[in-house]
Protein backbone atom coordinates (compact mmCIF):
# COMPACT_ATOMS: atom_id res chain seq x y z
CA UNK A 1 0.00 0.00 0.00
CA UNK A 2 1.28 3.37 -0.98
CA UNK A 3 1.69 6.40 1.36
CA UNK A 4 -1.30 8.33 -0.49
CA UNK A 5 -3.71 5.43 -0.16
CA UNK A 6 -2.55 5.21 3.21
CA UNK A 7 -3.17 8.91 4.00
CA UNK A 8 -6.62 8.93 2.39
CA UNK A 9 -7.66 5.58 4.33
CA UNK A 10 -6.89 7.04 7.52
CA UNK A 11 -8.27 10.11 6.79
CA UNK A 12 -11.31 9.06 6.55
CA UNK A 13 -11.15 6.10 9.29
CA UNK A 14 -9.32 7.95 11.93
CA UNK A 15 -12.20 10.68 12.94
CA UNK A 16 -14.79 7.90 12.74
CA UNK A 17 -12.55 6.02 15.45
CA UNK A 18 -12.14 9.50 17.46
CA UNK A 19 -15.83 9.92 17.51
CA UNK A 20 -16.67 6.14 18.36
CA UNK A 21 -13.90 6.42 21.28
CA UNK A 22 -14.90 9.73 23.03
CA UNK A 23 -18.60 9.08 22.78
CA UNK A 24 -18.25 5.55 24.46
CA UNK A 25 -15.80 7.13 27.16
CA UNK A 26 -18.27 9.33 28.04
CA UNK A 27 -21.11 7.36 28.04
CA UNK A 28 -19.16 5.46 30.17
CA UNK A 29 -18.06 7.72 32.56
CA UNK A 30 -22.05 8.41 33.22
CA UNK A 31 -23.20 4.77 33.50
CA UNK A 32 -23.87 4.19 37.16
CA UNK A 33 -25.95 7.69 37.07
CA UNK A 34 -27.82 6.99 33.51
CA UNK A 35 -28.47 3.20 35.47
CA UNK A 36 -29.85 4.88 38.12
CA UNK A 37 -32.52 6.80 36.05
CA UNK A 38 -36.68 5.46 35.08
CA UNK A 39 -36.67 4.56 31.51
CA UNK A 40 -39.71 4.30 29.48
CA UNK A 41 -41.08 1.18 29.67
CA UNK A 42 -40.38 0.98 25.67
CA UNK A 43 -36.76 0.97 26.40
CA UNK A 44 -34.43 -0.82 24.16
CA UNK A 45 -32.23 -3.26 25.96
CA UNK A 46 -28.62 -1.82 26.42
CA UNK A 47 -26.91 -4.23 24.28
CA UNK A 48 -28.78 -3.14 21.54
CA UNK A 49 -27.45 0.16 21.80
CA UNK A 50 -23.43 -0.42 21.11
CA UNK A 51 -24.18 -2.99 18.26
CA UNK A 52 -26.04 -0.09 16.08
CA UNK A 53 -23.97 2.50 17.08
CA UNK A 54 -21.02 -0.37 15.55
CA UNK A 55 -22.97 -0.31 12.44
CA UNK A 56 -23.64 2.73 11.97
CA UNK A 57 -19.90 3.35 12.16
CA UNK A 58 -18.51 0.66 9.92
CA UNK A 59 -21.57 2.01 7.43
CA UNK A 60 -19.76 4.84 7.48
CA UNK A 61 -16.67 3.96 7.14
CA UNK A 62 -16.82 1.40 4.22
CA UNK A 63 -19.17 4.08 2.30
CA UNK A 64 -16.78 6.77 2.27
CA UNK A 65 -13.99 5.06 1.98
CA UNK A 66 -15.41 3.35 -0.98
CA UNK A 67 -16.98 6.98 -1.86
CA UNK A 68 -13.23 8.59 -1.56
CA UNK A 69 -11.66 5.87 -3.60
CA UNK A 70 -13.73 6.70 -6.66
CA UNK A 71 -14.04 10.68 -6.24
CA UNK A 72 -13.03 13.37 -3.68
CA UNK A 73 -15.80 14.06 -0.84
CA UNK A 74 -17.72 16.54 -1.56
CA UNK A 75 -16.64 19.54 0.98
CA UNK A 76 -20.40 20.04 2.14
CA UNK A 77 -20.74 16.40 2.82
CA UNK A 78 -17.27 16.74 4.95
CA UNK A 79 -18.69 19.48 6.99
CA UNK A 80 -22.02 18.18 7.70
CA UNK A 81 -20.04 14.79 8.56
CA UNK A 82 -17.82 17.01 11.21
CA UNK A 83 -20.83 18.80 12.49
CA UNK A 84 -22.53 15.21 13.46
CA UNK A 85 -19.65 13.95 14.52
CA UNK A 86 -19.00 17.00 16.95
CA UNK A 87 -22.56 17.17 17.91
CA UNK A 88 -22.35 13.00 19.01
CA UNK A 89 -19.67 13.78 21.15
CA UNK A 90 -21.14 16.63 22.97
CA UNK A 91 -24.68 14.58 23.45
CA UNK A 92 -22.58 11.85 25.28
CA UNK A 93 -20.57 14.56 26.98
CA UNK A 94 -23.48 16.75 28.23
CA UNK A 95 -25.62 13.65 28.91
CA UNK A 96 -23.76 10.99 30.34
CA UNK A 97 -20.52 12.81 31.10
CA UNK A 98 -22.49 16.33 33.12
CA UNK A 99 -25.56 14.87 33.80
CA UNK A 100 -27.45 17.79 31.98
CA UNK A 101 -30.37 16.10 30.41
CA UNK A 102 -32.09 19.24 29.00
CA UNK A 103 -29.32 20.56 27.62
CA UNK A 104 -28.49 16.92 26.08
CA UNK A 105 -31.74 16.43 24.68
CA UNK A 106 -31.43 20.77 22.56
CA UNK A 107 -27.77 19.07 21.80
CA UNK A 108 -29.67 15.40 20.16
CA UNK A 109 -32.69 17.62 18.89
CA UNK A 110 -29.69 19.65 16.78
CA UNK A 111 -28.14 16.23 15.82
CA UNK A 112 -31.19 14.97 14.38
CA UNK A 113 -31.66 17.81 12.49
CA UNK A 114 -27.98 18.04 11.16
CA UNK A 115 -28.14 14.07 10.58
CA UNK A 116 -31.56 14.08 8.12
CA UNK A 117 -29.49 17.00 6.47
CA UNK A 118 -26.33 15.15 6.38
CA UNK A 119 -28.44 12.27 4.73
CA UNK A 120 -30.14 14.61 1.87
CA UNK A 121 -27.05 15.92 1.14
CA UNK A 122 -25.35 12.56 0.38
CA UNK A 123 -28.46 11.63 -1.68
CA UNK A 124 -27.94 14.75 -3.93
CA UNK A 125 -24.38 12.60 -5.15
CA UNK A 126 -25.15 9.02 -4.33
CA UNK A 127 -28.32 7.45 -3.96
CA UNK A 128 -27.54 3.62 -3.25
CA UNK A 129 -25.19 5.38 -0.17
CA UNK A 130 -28.31 8.08 0.78
CA UNK A 131 -30.62 4.05 1.58
CA UNK A 132 -27.65 2.43 3.37
CA UNK A 133 -26.59 5.28 5.68
CA UNK A 134 -30.25 5.90 6.41
CA UNK A 135 -29.80 3.81 9.41
CA UNK A 136 -28.16 7.37 10.98
CA UNK A 137 -31.08 9.48 11.54
CA UNK A 138 -33.50 6.77 11.87
CA UNK A 139 -31.71 5.81 15.39
CA UNK A 140 -31.09 9.49 15.74
CA UNK A 141 -34.61 10.01 16.30
CA UNK A 142 -35.48 6.78 18.10
CA UNK A 143 -32.92 8.50 20.83
CA UNK A 144 -34.19 11.78 20.28
CA UNK A 145 -37.43 9.97 21.72
CA UNK A 146 -35.82 8.32 24.31
CA UNK A 147 -33.92 11.01 25.50
CA UNK A 148 -36.68 13.40 25.52
CA UNK A 149 -39.13 10.80 27.59
CA UNK A 150 -36.49 9.64 30.07
CA UNK A 151 -36.49 13.67 30.71
CA UNK A 152 -39.98 13.59 31.57
CA UNK A 153 -39.48 11.19 33.57
CA UNK A 154 -36.66 12.33 35.54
Amino acid sequence: MNKEKFLRILYVVLPIIVVAVLGSIFVNLGMSWFNALKKPTQWIPNFVIPIVWTVIYLAFAIILLIWQSKEKLPLSSIILLVINGFLNVLWCLTFFTFHLTFIGNIVIVLNLIFAVYLLLNIKKFNKFYFYILSVYPIWVSIATTLNLAMWILN
